[in-house]
């Protein structure tokens, strides 16, 4: 590439300098042309491209790409005559001149290895380009839009400079290249780097939640220290009532030296508050920063929009201009990235199919020039990006009627649909409007795919139409993958979270708002019938109760396909930093990641596209259950379990079971544990280990069956050693059921339980 190639390092760095500087300089002439395009008298972006040109002269005299000099200087040239009013830069010269830029683009990306091929293989179209720059000023100038069609006007340019043209980004094969420095724009650290920070953070931030407990309890500590003081108080008073000398001296003492105490518990509870308040602070701060180094500007992902814009339009002999707003709104690296894609689609759709000629846009009454605008904003934690167009729209009576010659729907069910429902039907696989495919369109691929990548960053899309005046997509995504606003619910007694974005509304339905009509249940909100669906059934947790006043719902998904979600609890928002579930678990049914809640609780986050395939499914099988109604009549209460034992695994194996067959489950982690708490509720069976720290499973047992009030209690004894004396010491302490661990599965176990104290109901 270089006159001498000398391979050192400062001859590397500086070509490495130089394609950093053509990639900035190159995006400032593209700008510049396309904004002189439509508005001639643009003084400041000649200027700024008249500096931008002579850059890369430099710089390409510095590495030695003669070849890029000499179109620079051309380019230069072009920009001065242009200045000084002797050169109209009209969309023909702009072909020209863009053709100039996408070749230093070009020439920039060649190494020394393979420089010489390239230019060589590549010589005749590089002497056309750099030709017709030099005679740019003898191209005509033909007549503006619409007094002759864009393709017209491309057939009036020489034919050499139509076949230089053809050479560079235009059509088709320009859609697919022409956000070509996306990837180079968006930095890429190491992911896992940012991963395992932000883990790190959401650690800290979660350990620093983990004081407000501990306060809690020393705030009780206080209040029943308080309660001693008053009492030694009382007692002093009392005593110097008595006249008894001695013990008033007693006393007195007691009470004295109860004073430096209350001060103590004041003050480091102070203290501890103000820890917990600077560890809030900190924890919260570096999340923040974490998540600051994974933003990128909006702009680093679409600057090469307008540019893909222009060229296809003219290519398919239509006026459009892309108005971008919110380019400075900041966007995750990885999502920015992801929906480069979809953005893309979404403009062609916009052009192909939406957007007129210059002679329709006139004889509807509008300017020859269409607009497409992008605009990207945060709203409600959230990152919004809308899209629209002035162009033809949608006609929804081609969709309906679509729709009843693929026998998607009856004609009386096709009749029905909303403008909003219709449209949904263009996110199918396979469903196009028109009638032959050409290399943009036609072939009902490309919604489908925005839909897709959309929905797989837990984000969604809605579309709008006027017929005959304008179309609009409104996209709204996480602002990151990393941390997900979500809403934490309660369902058998488990947490759990759904993106915030993926809920409709949360309500509370009354009972007597619950109606039945073939064997299915729903309630109305704003007009529409919800069915109610329970999600301890969707996810196989067990029957869940419809008892109380009100319930509480989540209302998931859109259109005919909306469902009421009937949880236990609704805990309220919560930011929750994603954890990623270990691929040795596959992909996890109606499950899209986990995370851990404030206080470290974990929570699985449920994956809400796949909770309504699994309710359709339940709906097609006539699978789906009524919610166990009371009415009025007294709920039936489930049963109580305690399950103790030392082992984790093993206490929420067994935990898990129960819950699911419909049962209460509490635990407790040793013998000690489980003799407190049998004592401090009502149970109908206690499952317990034999070996134990501090009480084993034997001493529990003869505690329980000696008990005046317990005795009758059934227990059971679940142990890994199926030891002949173990069995016959749990039996002779009154155990009502013996079970070895390492022979039982889960059936074993819970037809024990039945067989003890039957369904999981009263």
């Amino acid at each position: 590439m270089s006159q001498d190639k000398q391979g050192d390092l400062s001859a590397f760095s500086m070509l490495d300098l130089f394609r950093m500087e053509a990639d900035s300089q190159t995006q400032i002439l593209t700008d510049g042309l396309l904004a002189m395009e439509r508005h001639a008298s643009n003084a400041s972006a000649v200027e700024a491209m008249m500096r931008a040109a002579h850059s890369i002269k430099g710089a390409a005299a510095i590495v030695g790409l003669q070849v890029v000099v000499q179109l620079a200087h051309g380019m230069e040239d072009s920009f001065v005559d242009a200045q000084h009013g002797r050169l109209k830069l009209t969309p023909e010269r702009v072909d020209v001149l863009l053709s100039g830029v996408d070749l230093i683009v070009q020439l920039s990306r060649l190494d020394d290895a393979g420089a010489e091929a390239w230019l060589a293989a590549n010589a005749a179209q590089i002497d056309t380009v750099l030709n017709a720059i030099a005679g740019i000023a003898d191209l005509p100038e033909l007549p503006a839009l619409p007094a002759a069609p864009a393709a017209a006007v491309a057939e009036a340019l020489p034919p050499e400079v139509q076949e230089a043209l053809s050479g560079g980004l235009a059509g088709d094969e320009a859609l697919n290249t022409a956000p070509r420095a996306v990837a180079g724009a968006v930095a890429k650290a190491p992911a896992q780097n940012f991963d395992r920070l932000l883990s790190l953070a959401s650690e800290s931030r979660i350990n620093a939640h983990q004081m407000h407990p501990f306060i809690g309890a020393l705030q009780r500590f206080k209040r029943n220290q308080s309660s001693l003081f008053s009492a030694i108080e009382h007692l002093h008073e009392a005593i110097s009532r008595s006249g008894d000398a001695g013990l008033m001296e007693k006393s007195l003492l007691a009470l004295q030296k109860t004073q430096p105490l209350k001060q103590f518990m004041l003050e480091h509870i102070a203290d501890i508050e103000s820890y917990e308040r600077r560890l809030l602070a900190v924890s919260q701060g570096m999340v923040d920063e974490v998540l600051a180094l994974r933003m990128r500007p909006f702009r680093d992902g679409i600057h090469a929009f307008p540019r893909m814009v222009r060229d296809l339009a003219r290519s398919l002999g239509k006026e459009v201009q892309l108005e971008i707003d919110g380019e400075d709104t900041l966007v995750d690296r990885d999502i920015l990235a992801k929906i480069e894609s979809p953005l893309n689609h979404m403009l062609r759709n916009a052009i192909d199919h939406g957007m007129e000629t210059p002679y329709e846009r006139i004889e509807a009454g509008k300017a020859p020039l269409g607009t497409i605008h992008m605009e990207a904003h945060h709203r409600a934690g959230m990152l919004s990006i809308e899209i629209s167009d002035d162009g033809r729209g949608v006609d929804l009576e081609k969709i309906r009627q679509s729709v009843i010659a693929r026998k998607m729907a009856s004609p009386v069910m096709a009749a029905a649909l909303s403008p909003g429902e219709l449209l949904e039907f263009l996110f199918l696989p396979a469903f196009s409007l028109k009638e032959t495919a050409n290399q943009l369109s036609g072939r009902g691929v490309g919604l489908d795919i925005v839909h897709e990548t959309i929905r797989q960053q837990n984000g969604t899309v809605r579309l709008e139409s006027e017929t005959g005046r304008s179309f609009r997509a409104l996209i709204t995504l996480p602002l990151t993958q990393s941390i997900v606003r979500a809403l934490v619910i309660t369902i058998q007694g488990e947490a759990y979270a759904i993106p915030i974005v993926k809920v409709e509304s949360v309500v509370r339905v009354p009972q007597e708002a619950i109606h039945t009509l073939e064997n299915k249940q729903f309630f109305e909100l704003k007009g529409e019938h919800l069915g109610l669906v329970s999600a301890a059934q969707v996810l196989e947790l067990g029957e869940a109760n419809a008892g109380g006043t009100d319930l509480p719902v989540v209302v998931i998904g859109r259109g005919k396909q909306s469902y009421a979600l009937v949880v236990d609890a609704i805990r309220g928002e919560q930011s929750l930093a994603v954890q990623a579930i270990d691929p040795i678990f596959g992909k996890m049914r109606d499950i899209s990641a986990a995370a851990l809640l404030d206080d470290g609780e974990p929570v699985l986050i449920l994956d809400v596209p796949d909770l309504l395939l699994s309710i359709e499914k339940l709906l097609h099988e006539g699978g789906l259950r009524q919610l166990a109604q009371t009415g009025h009549a007294e709920q039936r209460r489930a049963k109580r379990v305690l399950v103790v034992d030392d082992s984790l695994t093993v206490r929420e194996m067994e935990r898990k079971l129960l819950l699911a067959r419909g049962f209460e489950v509490d635990v407790a982690i040793d013998g000690i544990d489980g003799w407190n708490v049998v004592r401090s509720g009502e149970y109908d069976l206690v499952i317990t280990d034999v070996d134990m720290p501090r009480m084993d499973g034997i001493e529990l047992v003869s505690l329980i069956k000696k008990d005046l009030h317990l005795h009758k209690l059934p227990v059971m004894i679940v142990s890994y050693k199926d030891r002949p004396e173990d069995r016959a010491r749990g039996l002779s302490a009154g155990a009502d059921f013996y079970l070895t661990k390492g022979s039982f599965h889960d059936e074993t176990l819970l037809d024990a339980v039945a067989d003890l104290i039957g369904d999981a109901r009263l």
